[in-house]
């Protein structure tokens, strides 16, 4: 079976290193799958993005990831994110309480942004 070699990498740490069969990210253009020979890209991370990578052993990664960009080389792809956190790791209740803070904040641009965020935090989860 042919596999990925896929990075998912925030600025402050890399989230995810390893072999997949696929990656499914969200882009400014829209939703887009990664499988193995697909040619090469670069794509524009939507804002508030889940991003899911199918790992060799079968579980799918599942990451929320705001910001940056995806690249598809023949080595493999590369996801580089502003920032970045994997489900299993998001606090659903500070999520929830981050989207309700911004929704009362209105149409503000630093809420609409702040409210995108943790809808994706909370798509991640599962809790969306």
């Amino acid at each position: 079976m042919a596999t990925l070699q896929v990075e998912l990498v925030a600025v402050e740490r890399t989230i995810w290193s390893g072999e997949a069969s696929m990656v499914i990210a969200r882009t400014t253009e829209g939703e887009i799958g990664v499988l193995p020979g697909h040619a090469p890209l670069l794509g524009e991370l939507a804002p508030g993005g889940v991003v899911t990578i199918r790992s060799t052993e079968g579980q799918d990664v599942v990451a929320a990831a705001h910001g940056g960009f995806l690249s598809v080389t023949p080595q493999g792809v590369s996801i580089l994110a502003e920032t970045a956190e994997i489900s299993s790791e998001i606090d659903v209740e500070r999520a929830r309480e981050a989207l309700r803070r911004a929704e009362s904040e209105g149409d503000d641009p630093d809420a609409l942004a702040a409210a995108r965020r943790a809808q994706s935090r909370l798509r991640a989860a599962g809790q969306a």
